[in-house]
């Protein structure tokens, strides 16, 4: 875009209206967008890449146009709303989040990156005069449930719009504003990697509290601080001593008797450094609710009686329109206690008016210690002089893993507030499994690379589709990043088959060239050596499967003869184990072991060389137990044969193939000739290069135009099932373009054969809640259940479709459509048809685990989203009125209360 010449100069007015002098970062990045540049900006949290952002909306209204502002999440979305509109007041700020919708309007709109996504599939009329989108926390495109959708507004935004990324530090900036520059045009890279505040590591051992680092060392390298190892050191010597750190007696093996620091203690310690305010991170939300609790029991008390009166205020301003019947269920009155006492949690388990309640609180001083889950790291405005660590491992979704480098600077970002503090702090609590070296190098590595997640689904793909048709879409989808940086992963590989290919024209000269003979002999030797090593492979499996089929045939007491290794001898099985793919029988030989063995131990099937009998119940881990079943086992008078039998004839002696191979080796001219075995081992070299070779062009296969082979499956079984039709979108495909859900096509496919027919709103809900819902642990799929009779029926009928789907999806080799999961149903039915907050909260969650408020909240919201979705995009009028009323319905209570 070209700005007008009045604009010229606007950095010099907008700097002159901030309390402070920009810094060099902002400066450029700043400069380049008012010369009409799109920019990134990759800098440490709490830097002030914000400022940036904030001068593409001055740079908008400026110059007449508009500005959106995207954020990840609705939290940030309404901090971002609510700075923004004390700066340019109420008429010129909108806010879009999905759930409010606040002067749309206006020339400035904070947005949800999913709002603006969806607007530009809608070809939205707000789109008009756009000049400036900011898109903050950028880095979020790695995020593997939500990350594609930044890649979609980046590749759909019309080229005149200038575009302000806003990224934490990552390693690949440059890679990132390459790809920014090939789909969006001129764009300038600012990289800032210094924190406004310097930051130091600490680790807290009991009581005492080390530098992480040694700040005195010469070494280049990094250090551990030396009175640091040497007190771990001391303390595990003294625990050895005192018999903590050896074995325990009876059951469990060894087990250390340390027990870290209660957090009273470490908040006391903390505050007695002068390190308060401070954020503690612990990965689960039942651990931060843990922690408050433990802090409550104590006397720990953090804040001073004069400001009783406006906590007070603070807490009635977010809580004074919750009902007061649900209070109690709420634990209204400790939160409201533990905010008295300086102290909080702040998780997504919260209900929101609870959680705003404390980031206001913490950010005017008033709470000055926070247990919080990692969420907290995302961008929501609490610096605090102080971050913890109780843990380096958390749950990732999938299992329990070690923090990365980038969760790791992410989290201790937090700490150090800028113009408050001269330094930030972050302490990692000791624990005997902590490793001071991994500590060092988290600590020490500052940046992560970006990735990509972007993958097309089917309502990214129908709305493709729709607006460009299937080249096209084709061709936009392999300009996205991922492809971006598969592409120069290829480029590696192209480069190491040309130097393959170098190497090869050498070797084939050395070989006497295309006519000497040899190129053919060698290859004859390399066809042998394949087909030797897949006899032998073979040969390999089939003594497997034998030995698991007799493994798996055998009975308890049989008696069978291990038949080498340390466990030779006889053996009595005492449990078996049928489990196909590798069973374990238990076993206890004729020398007392008791243990299970595998298929590896039977290099010929095991056979059965008689029978014993067992008691009812053997404990094996007995030893009185194990010495008089191997003194019965010897006296059965069962003997163990000699030796192994002799197996079957090796596959290769009687394989025709290999015959043939080997008469045409020996019938070779080049068989004869002297230097013969001089130019095969040149010929191995040649055939290793030739592998390596075709290995790595399978691998450029595989990755080049990745993303358009999964558009065209998607787009295959959409034309299936009759979303596309001669490349063109139908009126079953254009309602699948208007839901935006993890189980988009099987809502429209519902939709479309009318499943949800017949249901009364409160019904509706309950139903739609299993495609939104996701158990915290397992088995939240429990069947065709629910309250009411139409429900079951409309259950067991959605279940069906997704079903149906699954396989569709395994044919297509598609992804599968995430499992619906019943765990809110009767939860959100009690709640639209008008019960209470208890009986609700009863009826909802995984078995034995309730929901907390804050988590029923969050999803009657997404409910809530998915219904405003069924009412605007289903045919059946019916259907979209009962939608609406279920909307309604949910929209009470706690669920309306401070909407975030």
């Amino acid at each position: 875009m070209t700005y007008p010449r009045s604009q010229q100069g606007e950095l010099a007015k907008f700097s002159a209206e901030l309390s402070f002098g920009l810094d060099p970062f902002q400066r450029n990045a700043c400069a380049a967008l008012e010369e009409g540049h799109s920019v990134l900006v990759c800098a440490p949290t709490g830097a002030g890449k914000t400022v940036v952002g904030e001068f593409a909306v001055h740079l908008a209204l400026a110059g007449g146009g508009k500005c959106f502002y995207t954020t990840p999440i609705k939290a940030l979305s309404n901090q971002k709303f609510a700075d923004l509109t004390e700066r340019y007041g109420r008429d010129s700020v909108g806010l879009l989040t999905g759930d409010q919708s606040i002067n749309p309007g206006a020339p400035v709109v904070v947005m949800t990156t999913e709002v603006l996504r969806n607007m530009l599939y809608a070809s939205s009329d707000t789109l008009a005069t756009l000049s400036h989108v900011v898109m903050d926390e950028v880095h979020y495109l790695a995020d593997r449930f939500r990350g594609a959708v930044w890649e979609e507004v980046i590749l759909h935004l019309p080229p005149d719009v200038r575009l302000v990324s806003l990224s934490a530090t990552v390693s690949n900036a440059e890679e990132f504003g390459a790809w920014m520059e090939t789909v969006r045009g001129d764009t300038t890279v600012v990289v800032d990697e210094t924190r406004p505040v310097p930051l130091w590591q600490h680790i807290m051992v009991g009581r005492r509290m080390f530098d992480l680092f040694d700040t005195d060392s010469t070494d280049q390298r990094v250090v551990v601080d030396g009175d640091l190892v040497r007190f771990i050191r001391q303390r595990e010597a003294e625990d050895r001593m005192n018999g903590f750190g050896g074995p325990r007696h009876g059951r469990g093996g060894p087990r250390r008797f340390f027990r870290p620091l209660p957090r009273p203690e470490v908040l006391a310690k903390l505050d007695d450094e002068g390190l308060l305010p401070a954020i503690t991170f612990i990965f689960s939300r039942a651990g931060c609710d843990g922690a408050l609790a433990q802090c409550l029991r104590s006397r720990l008390d953090l804040s001073r009686p004069e400001d009783r009166e406006e906590i007070d205020r603070i807490i009635d301003k977010h809580t004074g329109d919750l009902p007061k019947s649900d209070l109690e269920v709420l634990g209204y009155w400790d939160w409201r206690e533990a905010m008295h006492r300086g102290i909080a949690a702040h998780h997504a388990g919260m209900l929101p008016a609870f959680r705003h309640t404390v980031e206001e609180l913490f950010l005017r001083g008033y709470v000055r210690a926070v247990f919080a889950t990692e969420t907290l790291a995302l961008g929501i405005n609490m610096p605090a002089r102080t971050v913890v660590l109780e843990r380096l491992v958390k749950f990732n979704g999938e299992s329990h893993a070690e923090l990365t480098p980038g969760e790791y600077t992410q989290l201790t970002g937090r700490a150090g507030r800028r113009g408050i503090d001269v330094e930030g702090h972050a302490v990692v609590l000791w624990q005997p499994e902590v490793d001071t070296s991994a500590v060092a190098g988290l600590a020490s590595t500052r940046t992560f690379p970006l990735r990509s997640s972007f993958r097309p689904g089917y309502n990214m793909s129908i709305n493709l589709i729709d607006r460009m048709g299937a080249d096209e879409s084709r061709a936009l989808l392999e300009r996205s990043f991922a492809q971006f940086q598969a592409d120069r992963s290829v480029v590696g590989l192209v480069r190491g088959i040309e130097r393959n290919e170098a190497a090869l024209r050498k070797l084939r000269g050395q070989l006497g060239g295309e006519d000497g003979g040899y190129l053919e002999y060698i290859a004859l030797r390399e066809r042998i050596k394949q087909r030797e090593r897949q006899l032998e492979q073979k040969g390999r499996s089939d003594r497997r499967g034998a030995a698991v089929t007799a493994l798996v045939s055998l009975r308890r007491g049989d008696v069978v003869a291990i038949p080498s290794g340390r466990r030779a001898g006889l053996a009595v099985i005492l449990e078996p184990d049928a489990s196909p793919g590798d069973p374990r029988p238990l076993v206890l030989t004729e020398d007392k072991w008791a243990g299970r063995v595998s298929a590896a131990d039977f290099p010929v099937p095991a056979e059965t060389l008689g029978h014993m009998r067992l008691p009812r119940r053997v404990d094996h881990r007995t030893a009185r137990v194990r010495r008089d079943l191997a003194s019965a086992l010897r006296d059965t008078g069962i003997s163990a044969p000699g030796r192994p039998r002799r197996g079957k004839r090796a596959p290769a002696a009687d394989d025709h193939e290999l015959a043939t191979l080997r008469r045409s080796l020996r019938a070779h001219p080049a068989h004869t000739r002297p230097d013969r075995e001089q130019k095969a081992r040149v010929g191995e070299r040649y055939n290793r290069v030739l592998r390596e070779s075709e290995t790595m062009r399978q691998k450029v296969a595989a990755t080049t135009n990745s993303l358009a082979r999964t558009f065209d499956r998607i787009v295959a079984l959409l034309t299936e099932r009759g979303f596309v039709e001669d490349g063109e979108v139908t009126a079953d495909g254009r309602r699948l373009s208007r839901i935006y859900s993890e189980s988009d096509l099987l809502v429209a496919e519902c939709l479309r054969r009318g499943l949800w027919r017949g249901l009364g709103p409160a019904e509706l809900a309950g139903v739609v809640s299993i495609l939104v819902y996701e158990s915290r642990q397992e088995g939240g799929f429990l069947g065709a259940s629910g309250p009411t009779a139409p429900i079951r029926r409309a259950v067991a009928s959605t279940i069906g479709v997704w079903d149906d789907l699954r396989s569709d999806e395994a044919k297509h080799k598609l992804p599968p459509t995430r499992e619906p999961d019943l765990g809110f149903v009767d939860g959100v039915y009690k709640w639209a048809r008008g019960d209470g907050l208890a009986e609700s909260l009863l009826a909802s969650g995984d078995q034995g685990s309730l929901l907390s408020a804050g988590d029923f909240v969050r999803w009657c919201r997404q409910v809530i989203d998915l219904l405003d979705q069924i009412h605007g995009s289903a045919d059946d009028p019916e259907v979209a009125a009962t939608a609406a009323k279920a909307v309604r319905a949910i929209r009470r209570g706690v669920v309306a209360v401070d909407a975030a």
